[in-house]
């Protein structure tokens, strides 16, 4: 689909990279690497970015760092473009259904650190059915074609979890329940 609208595979990496968790930075060559592309292509994607003002960026040592540019009045725009384009949007829309005291939903993994992975790992709180969470994400998984992952917490344990772990892992809050809050 977005293959479609956007012709560079490279500027679609760099969105997925960039956009779909905007306190991401990458430096040019680190971004050359990670998508097996040259150095030039990936630099003329990233003037085009920053040149719009979809990017900003700092310099640290030899290195020039770049980031999605939150306050561009696109920017919103595009990072849901980006969830609906992984297919995230519709495999919560499918597992909120009936699915029983659902608090927050994360993305977590390689999608949060915004690499294509094929795979959409999920971190889902709250008090679960849990049998019919596993046929939601089967037919999910067939809508988006892709792969899901995922582990429940009920909150508490969640709550606990997380302060002690403290992991370094990258969770994107993607949906949460305003009415217990």
């Amino acid at each position: 689909m977005l293959e479609t609208l956007i012709s560079s595979r490279t500027r679609i990496k760099l969105l997925l990279r960039l956009f779909l968790n905007p306190g991401t930075t990458a430096y040019l060559r680190g971004l050359a690497e990670e998508f097996d592309e040259s150095t030039n292509s990936v630099r003329v994607e990233l003037n085009r970015f920053e040149e719009a003002d979809m990017l900003v960026s700092e310099s640290k040592g030899n290195k020039k760092l770049y980031k999605a540019n939150d306050k561009h009045p696109l920017f919103r725009d595009i990072h849901s473009i980006l969830l609906k384009y992984i297919g995230v949007d519709r495999v919560i829309e499918v597992i909120i259904e009936r699915m029983g005291q659902l608090d927050k939903v994360y993305l977590t993994g390689d999608y949060a650190k915004g690499q294509d992975t094929g795979i959409i790992d999920l971190v889902i709180i709250g008090n679960i059915d849990k049998n019919y969470l596993m046929s939601m994400v089967s037919k999910a998984e067939k809508k988006v074609h892709k792969k899901i992952r995922f582990i429940t917490y009920e909150p508490a344990e969640w709550y606990d979890n997380i302060v002690e772990t403290q992991t370094g892992d990258t969770y994107l809050l993607l949906w949460e329940n305003k009415n217990d809050n």
